[in-house]
């Protein structure tokens, strides 16, 4: 597993990433789809910015003794198991396309104004949480998933799923802005 420090400048490098490719871009530009099935880069940032968030009540269950987890996270293997499975499921390489939850669908198809500005705050947000996660990840805190109850793994296993989350969907984004800046002078004729 990475570290604190590594999970911070890996979400450092991705958020640099995501304002140097797309920061410049026009909210009409951030908001343009390929297809009406491919999301935009605007969707895109705003589908991280959800699932990350998705992950903060759990965190606040745990801290407040609220967190009821399910006999699942008793069993180590199981732990370690789904834990490196949805892992694996979230690496930056997209050969494989995944099918998301609809807890972390974007809100809207024309997201608003922002939405870089957006992924800053929370960029800086993500940073301040992993670092005052530190006893809970030293403890081996097991969290259930945002998206399924019975989905559980470490909490230090949370933190990297959603830093390679963020790497998978700025490749995404990527290919988005390609499709455009390659089809851009395609279309007259």
């Amino acid at each position: 597993m990475k570290t604190i420090e590594e999970l911070l400048s890996e979400i450092e490098k991705t958020s640099e990433n995501f304002i140097r490719s797309f920061g410049t871009l026009s909210n009409e530009q951030l908001n343009r789809k390929p297809d009406p099935h491919t999301w935009s880069i605007a969707q895109i940032i705003d589908h991280i910015i959800r699932t990350n968030e998705s992950y903060y009540p759990v965190i606040d269950q745990i801290r407040n003794g609220e967190f009821k987890p399910p006999f699942l996270s008793r069993i180590d293997f199981i732990v370690s198991f789904l834990g490196k499975l949805i892992l694996k499921g979230v690496q930056p390489d997209r050969k494989r396309k995944v099918k998301t939850f609809s807890i972390w669908e974007p809100s809207e198809s024309n997201i608003p104004a922002g939405i870089i500005e957006r992924l800053k705050e929370h960029q800086a947000e993500l940073r301040e949480l992993i670092k005052d996660s530190a006893d809970l990840i030293g403890n081996g805190t097991v969290i259930s998933s945002p998206a399924n109850r019975n989905i559980v793994y470490k909490l230090e296993t949370a933190f990297d799923i959603i830093v390679t989350h963020e790497q998978r969907h700025y490749n995404q984004a990527l290919e988005v802005l390609a499709f455009f800046n390659n089809t851009s002078g395609k279309d007259q004729t």
